[in-house]
């Protein structure tokens, strides 16, 4: 089984770019930007998504468990002169950030956590008050997406409704789902769907 950090140079393919820009225009549609700042994008891989969004925020930070993938993600950051995008390797249930931010992204990550709710609650710490996130994964599917080779699938994608009652336990309000795309493989279409929502206030979380 190939890691991440040895798929990393061959990551992206021009599905998987074709993919990440189709889901930044959902997002660029259902999430208004004005008043965002400061961004974070965890499970960032080679920030196909995150850097759709770097010349419109003061901060984005790129963040991801494989040092492979931010290796990348650092070369496109320099090649781009992107002063206000940052790298940094770090495991969204295993490690903490001292900062705050605006706005979470991600893009296919969140079936490769096995605790949906720890993801969910370390999400909601790392937003400021009122701050909104925009994650993007499968929707329930029979198996047949990944291949067995696949590295680190713990969910066979998500249910709507049950993500979303465990978001707003999580602590987020105003959650909402859309399609965001659609995975097209061997003849067979997977939906994306993208969830948003805000941190609601500390006494929210239930």
């Amino acid at each position: 089984m190939a890691t991440f950090d040895e798929r990393a140079r061959e990551w992206d393919t021009p599905e998987r770019i074709e993919r990440a820009a189709e889901v930044a225009e959902v997002i660029g549609a259902a999430v208004p930007m004005s008043g965002i700042e400061r961004a974070v994008e965890v499970g960032a891989g080679t920030g196909l998504l995150g850097l759709h969004f770097a010349g419109k925020l003061k901060q984005l930070l790129l963040t991801d468990p494989s040092a492979g993938m931010l290796e990348v993600a650092a070369e496109k950051v320099r090649r781009q002169g992107l002063n206000n995008v940052r790298t940094r390797r770090f495991d969204l249930t295993a490690d903490a950030l001292t900062e705050q931010f605006d706005l979470l992204l991600s893009l296919l990550m969140l079936h490769h956590v096995e605790d949906t709710a720890a993801a969910l609650g370390a999400m909601r710490a790392l937003l400021a008050p009122g701050g909104r996130i925009a994650v993007a994964d499968l929707d329930t599917e029979d198996g047949s997406f990944h291949t067995a080779e696949a590295e680190g699938i713990h969910h066979l994608g998500f249910d709507r409704g049950d993500l979303g009652r465990l978001a707003a336990a999580a602590g987020f309000v105003d959650v909402a789902f859309r399609t965001a795309a659609a995975i097209e493989e061997d003849g067979r279409s997977y939906p994306v769907f993208l969830l948003t929502g805000r941190a609601g206030s500390a006494s929210a979380i239930g």
